[in-house]
């Protein structure tokens, strides 16, 4: 029994296996070189078969996981298995896996069992907003999530849709920074895509700027005053009072412009009937009317007394009387 252990010990460690944990350094190369085009929908590798042999030694519970760390670069990962097909010292990846790891073909890589809490709340943020295009995407991710084994948080999954790649962004896990999605209910969470931009709202109008000249246009404007003019009475009688009526100081400015405008008015045209009668021209109104008729009255007077003077008028029943007796 001792010498079967001491054999065994011998065998995994050259290949380099030793300790009670699976840690090994491979090269590593895309899935195209080894004609697995399945590799690239989900997030498994194909390892060498001195790796199974390791692991069945080491009792690793199933599902098998491991920890891909890129030492130069200094990027983690996690992921699952698919074959153990590999040329030794040699594991095929997907390669957007080797993209998120920084790695080229031929890089060393180190691989590490671990073990993954069940994950029970997973955000995502795809890339482009073509993505929510999709007619039915919740349904595309959980036929693509399927063929993953594992999700790490700042890792970017690729999802393969109608001959066209979508990539997604693996924001936050839960109950750690990588869960394992193997047989769990998991809630699943979006954030807005990469590229979305939203729209802009409309800005208010600002208010327009004053204008001093039209402030003073404004100012200048008189004011609507209700109730202006004169008064009239239902009787028909003339109103008492209407400059006391007036209560506003407006209303009496207007009764006194209104009382000043009759007397330049009465004036002016006293002036010009004057100026009219010294031209001779016919007048009417009631100055015409009134000289004219002075001027009938005169010569009637003239005319009264020039015949006194000069021919006596007829008298009737003037002269001696007679009597029919004698």
């Amino acid at each position: 029994m001792v010498a079967r252990q001491s054999l065994v010990r011998h065998y995994f460690e050259g290949y380099g296996y030793r300790g009670s944990t699976f840690e090994q350094t491979y090269r590593c190369y895309p899935a195209s070189f080894i004609d697995k085009p399945q590799l690239e929908s989900g997030d498994k590798i194909i390892m060498p078969p001195s790796a199974l042999d390791r692991l069945a030694s080491l009792h690793i519970e199933y599902p098998m996981l491991f920890e891909v760390r890129n030492t130069a670069a200094e990027r983690t990962s996690h992921c699952g298995v698919l074959e153990f097909i590999a040329e030794e010292g040699m594991i095929y990846m997907p390669y957007w896996m080797m993209q998120n790891l920084l790695l080229q073909e031929g890089d060393m890589v180190f691989i590490k069992n671990a073990t993954l809490p069940k994950g029970t709340y997973v955000k995502l943020q795809p890339h482009t907003t073509d993505f929510l295009d999709i007619t039915n995407p919740k349904a595309i991710l959980e036929k693509t999530l399927r063929n993953y084994s594992c999700l790490t948080t700042g890792d970017s999954i690729m999802v393969a849709y109608n001959n066209k790649k979508y990539y997604i962004d693996i924001v936050e896990t839960k109950p750690s920074s990588a869960v394992s999605i193997i047989e769990t209910d998991c809630e699943v969470d979006f954030a807005p895509p990469l590229d979305y931009i939203e729209p802009e709202r409309p800005k208010p109008s600002a208010p327009p700027s004053a204008d001093p000249t039209t402030e003073a246009a404004v100012e200048e404007e008189p004011k609507f005053t209700p109730f202006t003019g004169p008064g009239r009475r239902l009787d028909g009688k003339a109103p008492k009072d209407l400059e006391g009526s007036s209560s506003s100081p407006a209303k009496r400015q207007a009764n006194a412009t209104n009382s000043v405008q009759p007397s330049t008015a009465s004036a002016s045209t006293s002036q010009s009937t004057t100026a009219r009668k010294t031209t001779g021209k016919l007048v009417f109104g009631p100055g015409g009317s009134q000289s004219s008729k002075a001027k009938e009255k005169v010569p009637e007077k003239d005319a009264k007394e020039d015949p006194k003077k000069e021919e006596p008028k007829f008298s009737a029943f003037t002269g001696k009387k007679y009597s029919l007796k004698g």
